[in-house]
């Protein structure tokens, strides 16, 4: 039996590499505009630019989700699929991959297909997508993945730290009072995915320093005791370093990667955030 991994560029990993045999993975990107310009949130896509053309320009900014179809297009080709979309909560992505779901079941009915909501993004989604190809490898049926996924999801959460939100906030996924505090004395804000999908506000560190140590021990209150850590950021490669630093001062042989976000991930972290999934 064939298997396919499809995610939206809600998850930062655009391939992944040592699948089994029989497993294929496909991203299907979001579209970013920043005035008259679109940028397609795919292996091509140049973040630089964008975030520039971002700062440089008063213009409106704004994401578009995948449509049915591109969905669609990506399911086709293999007896099994797995979705994992960008929390619901604030994308029509789940909507339009569910809708697609209907679409694929009415041209080949004897396709599995199951579509998670992560209620996340980010380094949330990656670990999940890691976890998917681990499941799919021990050679379990395809209800076993199912069940399993979902079990692992809730032993998972996002973790935020911003020092700018001014995207977040212009489309409406931040208060605007949230977004007043940061940029001013150097406060950041962190927080978390909430059990709905939506972003809740956690605490307003004041520096680099104190954001990682109000990070850190909201990790560790939620149950964090050494799993495996997908840290992603957004051109701060120092304080993702610092970040793994002090887990693995504690766990020393914490499983922590970090990478890059995507391009719908720098759009709404911009520059100098982090979002980061991890395990507890």
């Amino acid at each position: 039996m064939t298997w396919k991994i499809v995610v939206d560029s809600g998850c930062n990993l655009k391939q992944l590499e040592n699948l089994p045999e029989n497993v294929r993975f496909e991203s299907v990107p979001l579209t970013l505009q920043i005035g008259n310009e679109v940028y397609i949130d795919d292996e091509k896509i140049d973040i630089p630019a964008m975030m520039e053309k971002l700062y440089s320009t008063q213009a409106a900014a704004s994401s578009a989700c995948p449509s049915p179809d591109a969905f669609l297009s990506a399911y086709r080709g293999a007896d099994r699929v797995i979705v994992l979309t960008i929390t619901g909560a604030l994308s029509g992505s789940h909507n339009a991959a569910q809708l697609a779901k209907n679409l694929l079941l009415e041209e080949k009915p004897d396709t599995e297909v199951h579509v998670i909501d992560s209620l996340s993004a980010g380094g949330e989604n990656d670990l999940l997508v890691l976890k998917l190809v681990e499941l799919i490898a021990q050679g379990l049926s395809f209800d076993q993945v199912v069940t399993a996924i979902t079990a692992y999801q809730e032993k998972t959460k996002l973790l935020f730290v911003l020092e700018k939100v001014d995207n977040l906030v212009k489309n409406g996924r931040l208060s605007k009072l949230a977004g007043k505090v940061v940029g001013m004395l150097n406060i950041r804000l962190v927080g978390e995915a909430s059990s709905e999908g939506t972003l809740e506000l956690l605490h307003k560190a004041r520096g680099q320093k104190k954001s990682i140590s109000s990070g850190y021990t909201e990790m560790l209150k939620a149950g964090y005791q050494g799993g495996r850590v997908m840290l992603s950021h957004a051109y701060n490669d120092k304080l993702a370093e610092q970040f793994s630093k002090a887990i693995k001062a504690d766990f020393p042989k914490a499983d922590v990667r970090i990478l890059p976000t995507s391009g719908l991930c720098s759009f709404y972290a911009e520059d100098g955030g982090i979002l980061m999934g991890y395990e507890i």
